[in-house]
């Protein structure tokens, strides 16, 4: 696995709150889903990947170069998706090719012309009349007319209807097709990444819970339903975090196997969904997962 960021032991910290201890590498080739509550750190992990915040601690590196001495060559090879419009309202896509073009050494004009046909942009209306949709699709079509190879997406569905969001998603498929490119998504969408994601980082109040592949996730994570008479202090152990009800209790756990062998055929045990996950880790005081 070749790393396309790599994030060593970072820490940031303001006031109330903090990314802590941090250590992240995203792998070249795959879609990374990077998910968490709102305020978990996601869009300060983000800006810290785009040198946008320094750490207080600890190390970032992109393309294995660090900012300090290669902020340029980084920035040159990274697409910055947005969930809002990023762009000068009042210009057409024609005058945004003629500023963002010259800032990248490897801009292709008849690239980004061919995106805008593709994405059915208009070059020449106003980008303030743009849908949401319009202008994640514009803001995608410029990352990708400068060859970028590494492209972050800051919750690029939100707000999107869902035959958008699709749309959004095939997409992205496509353009994963060749190997080269590295996406780096994040949402608190979490059904978008069970159609897209190789990989999922999940991020609580600042801390990083875990980065699986996604089929490491299938494999270890698990809903676990069954009567109150099987927990005790030591089945508890077994789980992230434990709802119980008048009928029964629901559950969370990080080792389906262990649990298996320890509840036999006395619960029920079903694969956990990212949003399972998030729901019950968020719950629970448990610090890794």
């Amino acid at each position: 696995m070749e790393p396309v960021i790599e994030f060593t032991n970072v820490t940031k910290q303001f006031k109330g709150f903090a990314v802590e201890n941090m250590d992240l590498q995203v792998n070249k080739g795959f879609v990374t889903g990077f998910i968490g509550a709102n305020g978990a750190g996601k869009s300060t992990t983000i800006k810290l990947m785009m040198n946008l915040l320094r750490p207080d601690e600890g190390e970032v590196r992109v393309f294995g170069l660090d900012y300090a001495t290669h902020e340029k060559a980084i920035k040159e090879r990274i697409g910055f998706v947005y969930d809002g419009n990023v762009f000068y309202e009042g210009m057409n896509l024609k005058d945004i090719q003629r500023i963002v073009g010259p800032a990248y050494r490897h801009w292709d004009g008849a690239l980004f012309r061919q995106y805008a046909e593709q994405f059915e942009l208009p070059l020449n209306k106003a980008v303030k009349t743009f849908s949401k949709g319009m202008q994640m699709k514009a803001s995608l079509a410029l990352a990708l007319s400068h060859q970028a190879e590494l492209i972050i997406m800051d919750e690029p569905t939100a707000g999107l209807d869902p035959i958008f969001r699709r749309e959004l998603l095939d997409l992205l498929q496509d353009i994963m097709l060749d190997g080269e490119r590295t996406i780096f998504f994040s949402t608190h969408i979490t059904s978008d990444l069970d159609r897209i994601a190789d990989y999922i980082a999940f991020i609580k109040k600042g801390k990083l819970m875990f980065n699986q592949s996604i089929h490491e996730v299938a494999e270890n994570y698990g809903l676990v339903r069954g009567s109150l008479e099987l927990l005790d202090r030591d089945t508890e152990k077994l789980f992230v975090h434990v709802d119980r009800t008048a009928s029964g209790f629901e559950a969370l756990t990080s080792d389906v196997r262990k649990t298996e062998d320890v509840f036999g055929e006395a619960a029920v045990i079903e694969r956990a969904s990212l949003e399972d996950i998030m729901y019950f880790t968020n719950r629970s005081d448990v610090q890794h997962v």
